[in-house]
């Protein structure tokens, strides 16, 4: 059991300190890339560079759902972990496209890779997916109800991406990124803090229209093409690029912290000129900075923990370092969370 410290801006609550114990990911191995892309759509390598910095993306085969992304990523995680799936107790999977609305993807993860003592569910936060997944298992552990949870990031978007409209087909990939969060061996190292909000305002500017109870699935929502993304990409890159900043700067002043304190920065992978423009307000040099958007796309639920694995292989993530996650998702939903890297 770690030392416990009141940690999150909870006055008055005493909870044990949380780490992030462990990574796993999974892509898919066909690649779709900006040449093939040409030969679908009207668009061009150059134009998709230029406005979001994609050069190629994963895209899952036929017979892979999200639950078999996440079942990879997880059990990469927990065998990082040293631990067995029997020492899982809680589950939490952020997704956009789960393999159908009931049983949950957690469930199917669950039964997966065994782990057979715990309980969880799904959480819809869209792009944001992956840092409230992670919030929500780091309070459970904090709790002391389990002492070691999953969170997972996981999407296949390419089943809900219409690849006859260029504005969006050209922006996503799949893949699954999945954390073990358990009780802090070193209370420094540890989760610090974290600040999430939503806007429901801008709920029709990033959308799948069709499908839910609203508008359940038909013979004219078919034809119409409403089961895909629906996307104002200018409203979105506006909103992104304002929240990420003004989020970000909020977590560091609540903490008596500056972006000069940081080692890194990972934001949501959307867009490269948010992730720029995000930085430049915060006054963040790009060294500190990871971008890897254009080997993967916009992986959804799963970009933050990619942008993890891609900085621990280059050796910019270490053990100890001051460490910022950031997204924005359709909502729309915000979250930032502040942590040491615990190894």
């Amino acid at each position: 059991m770690s030392e416990k410290t009141k940690v999150w801006g909870a006055p008055g609550r005493t909870l044990r300190s949380v780490q992030i114990s462990s990574l796993g990911t999974y892509v898919p191995s066909r690649v779709l890339t900006n040449d093939e892309l040409e030969r679908m759509v009207d668009t061009s390598n150059e134009w998709i560079l230029q406005r979001t910095g994609i050069r190629e993306r994963h895209i899952a085969a036929d017979d892979e759902a999200t639950s078999d992304l996440a079942i990879k990523a997880a059990a990469s995680a927990i065998s990082g972990a040293g631990l067995t799936p029997e020492e899982i107790g809680f589950v939490v999977v952020g997704t956009t496209t789960p393999d159908m609305f009931f049983p949950s993807t957690a469930c199917l993860v669950q039964d997966g890779i065994g782990a057979k003592r715990a309980w969880g569910f799904d959480l819809g936060a869209a792009c944001s997916g992956f840092t409230y997944a992670v919030t929500t298992a780091a309070h459970i552990v904090a709790s002391g109800a389990q002492d070691h949870a999953l969170a997972i990031g996981a999407d296949v978007m390419s089943r809900i991406v219409d690849y006859k409209d260029r504005t969006t087909c050209v922006i996503f990939g799949d893949g699954a990124g999945a954390v073990v969060v358990s009780a802090a061996q070193n209370p420094e190292l540890r989760v610090i803090d974290f600040t999430h909000e939503i806007d429901g305002s801008g709920g029709p500017a990033l959308r799948m229209p069709a499908g839910g109870s609203r508008r359940p699935a038909s013979q004219e929502t078919v034809d119409d093409r409403l089961h895909y993304v629906h996307q104002d990409g200018a409203a979105v890159f506006k909103f992104a690029v304002r929240n990420t900043g003004q989020i970000c700067r909020r977590l560091l002043e609540r903490n008596g912290l500056t972006a000069g304190d940081l080692d890194l920065f990972v934001s949501h992978q959307a867009n490269r000129r948010i992730i720029m423009a995000a930085a430049d307000q915060l006054g963040l040099p790009e060294d500190k900075v990871v971008i890897n958007i254009e080997r993967f796309g916009n992986t959804t639920g799963a970009t933050i923990p990619l942008a993890l694995a891609d900085a621990l292989a280059s050796n910019r993530l270490k053990k100890g370092d001051l460490v910022l996650l950031a997204s924005v998702g359709a909502g729309f939903t915000v979250g930032a969370m502040l942590l040491r890297w615990a190894y």
